[in-house]
């Protein structure tokens, strides 16, 4: 019998629905997982069930509705066409899988498909770019915590991060060549914000924010920081398309609470542009391959809003990765590197 290798795709997770009901138990089990929002399991039920779903939910809701396609949530949709693009392109002897770190299909439920078909070698792929214990954390966390109660666990190869791997930046350069960068003004890299404390909690060598430019290179010291693998990221797509340093902008959106997030801030930054008659803005959001809420709607119609409102021209989103041609080779290659050093 054929060996075969089973591929889990993991992202993070989507309600069933854009109601409200199906919204507040995705937020609940998002948010009370404890690499999200790590404080002791007491605090962050009382923070969370308490004060941040019952305050969030509802607005959530309308923004997913805005978002939500025909076919269901965009993070699915195009999580389903990658799962089956990729598998159609590596062939049979591999099976790929996709789960959610929340909500459905589960990892649990993916991983049950891959184990039931007889597989002899296991990777994991977190679709997220760079590393952290938020996100990829979470994923490895929960595959091991499943893989515990097996009796028999095949070799596994967790894909930790990929931040610069050129199947990622060559796609995302794909992507935007759509756009003629002659008619923007200024570019913007925008990725996912992270509590400061999140990073000094991994740095060993105590050099974590210590200096203003700190994560601008990477580094021995700081190759496991996340802001430093996303200044990476920005750095490489900007150089392959040859944007001047001077035009671009690497910023963080998405902040939750009151403590501080990584900086500068993507709200202030659209601000900062229009004040300086940056008027017309081109976005990227690299830390996600697929688009989702966080795209579609944070940055393509709550910030393009607010840039029109704070004196800006336009704001134009550079969509994700999702399932086009040049990720499919790039994650191809991903695989296929981690399965020969395997």
């Amino acid at each position: 019998m054929k060996e075969r290798t089973g591929i889990l795709l993991v992202n993070l997770g989507t309600p069933a629905s854009p109601h409200p009901k199906d919204v507040h138990r995705y937020l609940s089990e998002f948010l009370m997982d404890g690499r999200v929002i790590d404080k002791p399991w007491l605090q962050r039920f009382l923070l969370v069930r308490g004060l941040i779903v019952p305050f969030r939910y509802k607005s959530s809701a309308k923004a997913y509705q805005q978002i939500w396609t025909d076919e269901g949530s965009p993070l699915l949709v195009h999580g389903k066409r990658l799962r089956h693009a990729l598998q159609q392109e590596l062939g049979e002897s591999f099976i790929v899988e996709l789960g959610m770190c929340y909500q459905n299909p589960s990892i649990e439920s993916a991983l049950e498909n891959l184990l039931g078909s007889g597989i002899s070698r296991l990777l994991i792929l977190p679709l997220y770019p760079h590393y952290a214990s938020a996100t990829t954390g979470s994923v490895n966390e929960k595959v091991m915590n499943i893989l515990s109660r097996r009796a028999i666990i095949p070799k596994v190869t967790f894909i930790d991060q990929f931040f610069e791997h050129p199947g990622l930046i060559n796609a995302f350069c794909e992507v935007a060549k759509k756009y003629s960068f002659s008619d923007y003004d200024h570019f913007l890299f925008s990725f996912h914000g992270l509590p400061e404390r999140q990073l000094t909690q991994i740095d060993c060598h105590g050099r974590c924010l210590a200096t203003k430019n700190c994560c601008e290179k990477i580094s021995f010291y700081n190759k496991n920081c996340y802001s430093a693998q996303c200044y990476a990221t920005a750095t490489a797509i900007a150089k392959t398309l040859e944007i001047p340093e001077e035009r671009y902008t690497i910023c963080f959106q998405s902040r939750l609470g009151k403590e501080p997030w990584l900086s500068p801030y993507t709200s202030q930054t659209i601000n900062d542009c229009a004040k300086q008659q940056k008027n017309k803005l081109l976005v990227f959001c690299p830390s996600f391959v697929c688009d989702c809420l966080e795209t579609l709607y944070e940055i393509g119609i709550e910030y393009a809003h607010d840039f029109k409102k704070a004196g800006g021209e336009n704001l134009t989103l550079v969509e994700g990765l999702n399932e086009h041609p040049s990720w499919i080779q790039g994650i191809k290659k991903i695989l296929l590197e981690n399965c020969s050093s395997a």
